[in-house]
């Protein structure tokens, strides 16, 4: 796997492209107009939209019909000398529709523990933790 990034002006702004070609915008959250999202939102991001594709395929192999997917992914960050990266990140999902509720709580368990290489690869260092909501209810 293998991304480009190119500076697009005299500040901070990176258009970033995988092999998929789709741009992505980097900046840096402390100027004062920002046009992309940060490194650390990207991250937050990668974590959500990993576990999202996962929870999706689970649910759709076994016939669950989902009306809506909506995530929410929230990170709390430490000092380290000059950086400050994530200690936790929890992750809500909102799911709604024709749903068991033991089959989208598998379907979360099973992503966040086996299947998301994005969660996987940074569990050694950052909690995850993951709640489910479906149809209004948490479960």
């Amino acid at each position: 796997m293998k991304v480009t990034l190119n500076r697009i002006n005299d500040k901070y702004l990176f258009e970033a492209k995988g092999t998929s070609g789709v741009p992505v915008f980097i900046d840096n959250k402390t100027d004062e107009a920002s046009k992309g999202a940060s490194p650390m939102e990207l991250l937050l991001m990668g974590v959500g939209g990993c576990s999202a594709i996962d929870v999706i395929l689970i649910l759709q192999k076994q016939r669950q019909e989902i009306t809506s997917y909506k995530m929410e992914v929230e990170g709390a960050r430490k000092e380290v000398r000059d950086a400050k990266p994530f200690e936790t990140i929890h992750v809500t999902l909102y799911l709604e529709g024709k749903i068991d509720e033991a089959k989208a709580i598998r379907a979360a368990a099973l992503s966040f523990e086996k299947y998301c290489s994005v969660s996987i690869t940074l569990e050694a260092s950052v909690k995850i933790t993951y709640s489910v909501i479906l149809n209004g209810k948490e479960l």
